[in-house]
């Protein structure tokens, strides 16, 4: 779907209020009695405070996010600029970050759910014990995750209603509590560094903004309404935040909130301030209205954070960072249900394992470090100003302000709770590992600050430019790997394989395997390499040669082993290929009909995908593909959309049937056009799969076809449909073997 297709969903009120709804829970119906507790009369400080350092990355985030409207928001923009190995680290922070949010939500869910229905104490089975709170936020939390994995519709009306009720609450709140405040009132004022504590536990209540953004596609008027949405739900939340912690510390007597917290017993559920201070003030009909709206509030915060987070790991999953079997789509429900199910559990684990510091605190730190991350994503794309780059809304007074949100940002982490910043450090650290150990190698994308760095390599310190290249992805390098043992089918195999990675701008890495025998050890054959074999060296020039005809880059290795087609799956492991081009050799296929020998086809499977060629001139020309479905036919279908790229050859796809034969061109129009062969001859044949496809065949140069699907136990018995076509044709044959899991079970039978 290109960004055209898009449908703009959201109008400039929506947009505010997924910021609004999001932050107004944490902030006013959860949070205020701690605050108050902790800092005193400097507890409107404190959220005032923390307002200014969001304001700072409210006003990066809608530049970028007006230049960038991209699902994924903060980690999209940060993952852009600076590259995957600070985007894994946005990334996780963020979907993480908004699981601890989700279930600090979902405790201040409980504390409503408790305080309504007078429930305490703790619950047992044996040894095991839950305050009744934490029973409900879990039951809560399990609803909230089925609400979004079946994907219920009409959220964002809803929504909007919530915050139009929880302002008008809140305005009654302030308006008749000012008739009661008094400065005598006001609590002892605490210290800087306690005003500063209390920031760092109570910025989770910030955290909405940023998640406008990563909606980012579906505001109408973006460069317009996302600016607005984004710098003006924080001036609302912060002087809401402001007026509601001055009235509740102004407007009962000192003491009052303090007493409340006083003599709990152990499991007992800790009081709500703000409803204690409106009953107070103006009875029953004030405490109900705001336990009515806490839970609305807390209810929605925690259904926003969950939605958001099956954006976040969209993103991630396009660009590779986390795989993409994570964005599968439930055929019924439409929803992305394995990210909001693994995220599900999460938040169900933090809720029984974290008490509502550690939470909140883990989702503040957590955010502080993306905030960081995000200022200086925008230092870098005005910096470098690529010409892609054309936000419509500029930060004022640059670089002052980026620099300010950036630095306040990653200072305010010193006064977060000491475990929870040590779990935020935590998490990061593993980002970083997840990065080097896992998405390197699968994600193509390269940060725009590495680009810059390593296009300007003569001029920058080396210090800058090694660690640029140290950690650029190479999961972008499609590397196409083509094991040389025949120098009469060298050319071909090469020429194939440099069509290929020329079509994916990718890397050919051509390799010959030197088998000696057991008694010999690898080191000192590996020395003597030459004397060994006197081939490889000319086989390995020539294959350079012919490679860079087509303008691709060719890597060349001499591999010394006791084997000989097992080595190939080990040398494809070591050079991290993302696929092999290899020869049909006379003892390579102990397992008919698949690339893999017999034992290996029992033990694991193909490390990358893999092409099997029979040569009898390579040919393209003229391609027969086979198919009835099934992922060796994806790479297969793959394989033939580059090779018509590159020799404009004439594809027929062919389907062989017993049913109806309409119904089989119906799936070849549909398979052809999923797979970009929709210029591609149909054709449909009945009867014996072999004899259809051998008489196909005839007009054909190369046949395209997919590994056996049939057990090996089948195959070893009565051989496979593959192996006899080889046999049946007189054109070159190419078998196609897509790499994925297969259990044993389904190997064998």
């Amino acid at each position: 779907m290109s960004d055209e297709e898009l449908a703009k969903d959201l109008g400039p009120l929506a947009a505010l209020t997924i910021g609004v709804g999001t932050m107004i829970g944490a902030g006013i119906f959860v949070l205020p009695g701690d605050a108050i507790i902790k800092a005193g009369s400097m507890a409107s400080v404190a959220f005032v405070l923390g307002g200014v350092i969001a304001m700072f990355t409210a006003l990066s985030a809608s530049e970028l996010g007006t230049a960038m409207p991209k699902s994924g928001g903060a980690y999209y923009y940060v993952n852009h600029a600076l590259g995957p190995l600070f985007g894994s680290v946005a990334g996780w922070a963020n979907w993480l970050g908004l699981a601890f949010a989700s279930a600090f939500y979902m405790v201040g869910f409980g504390r409503y759910i408790a305080r309504i229905f007078g429930l305490s104490g703790t619950v047992g089975v044996g040894p095991v014990s839950m305050s009744a709170v934490k029973l409900v936020a879990l039951a809560g939390a399990a609803l909230f995750v089925f609400i979004n994995y079946v994907g219920a519709k009409e959220t964002g009306r809803l929504q909007n209603a919530i915050v139009v009720l929880l302002v008008a609450i809140l305005a009654v709140f302030t308006l008749l509590g000012t008739l009661r405040a008094a400065p005598e009132n006001l609590p002892e004022a605490r210290s800087v560094v306690t005003t500063l504590e209390t920031t760092g536990l109570i910025f989770v209540s910030y955290l909405g903004f940023v998640q406008i953004t990563s909606v980012a596609e579906e505001i109408q008027q973006p460069g317009k309404n996302l600016p607005r949405a984004v710098i003006g739900s924080v001036v609302l939340v912060t002087v809401i935040y402001a007026l509601v912690l001055v009235i509740m510390s102004a407007a009962v007597p000192q003491g009052f909130i303090a007493g409340l917290y006083e003599n709990l017993a152990p499991g007992e559920t800790a009081p709500i301030a703000v409803v204690e201070v409106g009953q107070y003030l103006q009875g029953a009909a004030m405490g109900g209205a705001l336990l009515f709206g806490g839970l609305l509030a807390t209810a929605s915060s925690a259904n926003a954070s969950i939605l958001a987070s099956s954006r976040i790991n969209f993103a991630m999953g396009r660009d590779r960072i986390v795989t993409p079997a994570l964005n599968e789509i439930h055929p019924r429900f439409g929803t992305p249900y394995r990210a909001i199910g693994i995220t599900g559990g999460l938040i169900l684990l933090f809720i029984v394992v974290g008490d509502i510091t550690l939470l909140s605190g883990a989702a503040s730190g957590l955010h502080l470090i993306i905030y960081g991350l995000l200022n200086g994503a925008l230092l870098v794309m005005r910096y470098v100003n690529p010409k892609e780059y054309t936000p419509d809304f500029t930060v004022p007074l640059f670089p002052l302000l980026p620099i300010l949100g950036g630095l306040l940002s990653f200072a305010l982490l010193a006064f977060v709770a000491s475990d929870a910043l040590l779990l935020s450090f935590g998490i990061a650290g593993a980002a970083i590992l997840w990065y080097v150990l896992y998405a390197r190698t699968r994600t193509e994308k390269q940060g725009i600050l590495s680009e810059h760095i390593l296009s300007r390599s003569e001029e920058l310190p080396g210090a800058a430019v090694s660690a640029a290249a140290g950690v650029q992805p190479d999961g972008g390098q499609y590397r196409v790997m083509v094991p040389l043992a025949n120098p009469e089918h060298e050319k071909d195999l090469i020429t194939l394989a440099s069509a290929l990675a020329k079509q994916r701008g990718g890397t050919v890495v051509a390799t010959h395997i030197v088998t000696v025998p057991d008694q010999t050890a690898l080191a000192g054959a590996a020395e003597q390499a030459n004397e060994i074999d006197e081939t490889s060296e000319r086989l390995l020039d020539r294959a350079r040669e012919d490679a860079e005809t087509f303008g691709v880059h060719v890597e060349t290795h001499t591999i010394i082993s006791h084997k000989s087609f097992e080595a190939i799956f080990d040398a494809a492991r070591t050079h991290t290929a993302n696929l092999v081009v290899m020869g049909w050799g006379p003892d390579a296929h102990g397992s008919p009909g698949r690339a893999e020998s017999a034992m290996d086809e029992l033990t694991e499977a193909v490390p990358c995908d893999f092409l099997v060629l029979r040569d009898r001139g390579f040919d393209p020309s003229r391609i027969l593909l086979p198919t009835a479905g099934g992922p060796d036919s994806d790479l297969s279908a793959s394989v033939a959309q580059m090779l018509q790229a590159e020799y404009d050859s004439d594809v027929t796809v062919l389907n062989v049937t017993d049913d109806d034969p309409e119904d089989a061109e119906a799936f070849l129009e549909e398979w052809t056009a999923d797979h970009g062969l929709a210029d591609a001859e149909i054709r449909v044949e009945e009867g014996d799969v072999e004899s259809a496809i051998a008489a196909a065949a005839e007009d054909a140069t190369l046949l395209l076809v997919g590994a056996t699907e049939e057990g090996l136990l089948r195959r070893l018995v009565s051989g496979s449909v593959v192996m006899d076509l080889v046999d049946d044709v007189d054109c070159s044959v190419l078998m196609a073997e897509k790499h994925r899991e297969r259990g044993l079970l389904e190997r064998l039978f």
